[in-house]
Formats: structure tokens, C-alpha cells, sequence
């Protein structure tokens, strides 16, 4: 097009990947994110038991949780990216190929939709998108992060990645992502 440079094109290109990713619409709030944590804690406590509670507490947590936007951020920048069939732009890395895979993988994040600032957060819909890591948006009057905090107890959690452990908390997340509803029927099948 006349009149349009490679830096706009670039711009309108990334504006229209931004529009394709996941958007605030599909938060849990209200009821649903009462189901949703209520599930989420009963899979923590269930997996917590099966475990024999011999790690202390907070070691258990790191294991099962990427907590915070650090670690997060962190977590998925070592995943490999996905690439998509036919991507031309994509050329392999020596360097990287020689990289073995991550030990850690993220199944979905919990990210609090309603945080402030909301720039502590606007790179992780395109990173986790990326990784094709899910995101389940959080949403309660403000106080997404301080519920987000309880799962893990701790005061405030911005954003909790779900390391992929084979364990009840990923059958229930599993669930949440195939867009089944949590509810006690389906979570008394799962314990």
C-alpha cells in the first residue's frame, strides 16, 4: 500500500497478533471463580495429602506452583517456543538446538485480570501465547490477586504458573481448559 512503511506494517502486524490472543472476556469472576478456587484448593489439598506431607509446606508449593510475575515470566522464557507448521521466519539456532529441553513446563497461568499497574503484566498473554501455555484470567473486584494469594498462601500472587506434575491440580485445570465446568460431582470423581 502506498503510503505505509515496513515499521507501520510491522506495528499493524503486531497489533493484529494482540487482538488473536486470549482477552480479559473469559475471566472467572463472580460465582464461577468461587467454584473455580474452591476446585483449585481441594486438588492442592488432595495432591498435598497424597504426598505424604514429608516437604515442608513451602518447598511443596515451589514444586507444584511458578509464583509471581518473575517467576512466570521466567518459567516460560525457558520453554521452548511452539512453532507453527509452515513458519517461514523461523530459522534454527545452533546454540539453541543444543539446549535440552526445560525441566519445568507450564500446563496454564492464573493471572489476575484487574491488577495495578496493568504493565506488571501486559507481556505474558504474548509470552505464555508463544509457549501455547493457556491463560485463565482471574477477575474479583480488584481483589484477583489477593485470592490468587490464598491458593499458595501468601498475601498477593499477580500470576501463578501450574508446573505440569501429573497430579490432581493439573486433572482439574485439565478440566478447566477443555471449558467443562468445575463442580463438586466432577471434583468428588477426581479425589
Amino acid at each position: 500500500m502506498p503510503g505505509r512503511n515496513k515499521a507501520s506494517e510491522d506495528k499493524l502486524s503486531h497489533a493484529t497478533q494482540l487482538s488473536a490472543l486470549p482477552q480479559e472476556r473469559e475471566c472467572y469472576e463472580g460465582e464461577r471463580l468461587v467454584l473455580l478456587l474452591k476446585s483449585i484448593q481441594r486438588g492442592i489439598e488432595s495432591s498435598r495429602a497424597l504426598d505424604g506431607n514429608t516437604l515442608p509446606e513451602k518447598i511443596w508449593f515451589k514444586q507444584q506452583f511458578a509464583v509471581g510475575v518473575n517467576d512466570v515470566t521466567r518459567v516460560l522464557e525457558r520453554m521452548a517456543p511452539s512453532i507453527e507448521a509452515g513458519s517461514s521466519h523461523h530459522k534454527p539456532n545452533v546454540l539453541c538446538s543444543k539446549r535440552r529441553a526445560p525441566s519445568v513446563q507450564l500446563q496454564a497461568v492464573l493471572l489476575a485480570a484487574d491488577c495495578n499497574p496493568k504493565g506488571l503484566t501486559k507481556h505474558l498473554p504474548g509470552l505464555a501465547s508463544s509457549r501455547k501455555v493457556p491463560l485463565i484470567f482471574i477477575k474479583d473486584n480488584k481483589m484477583g490477586s489477593l485470592r490468587l494469594g490464598e491458593l499458595v498462601k501468601i498475601k498477593t500472587a499477580i500470576a501463578i504458573g501450574v508446573k505440569v506434575q501429573g497430579n490432581t491440580i493439573n486433572q482439574i485445570i485439565e478440566q478447566i481448559l477443555h471449558g467443562d465446568e468445575v463442580n463438586h460431582g466432577a471434583l468428588a470423581e477426581l479425589l
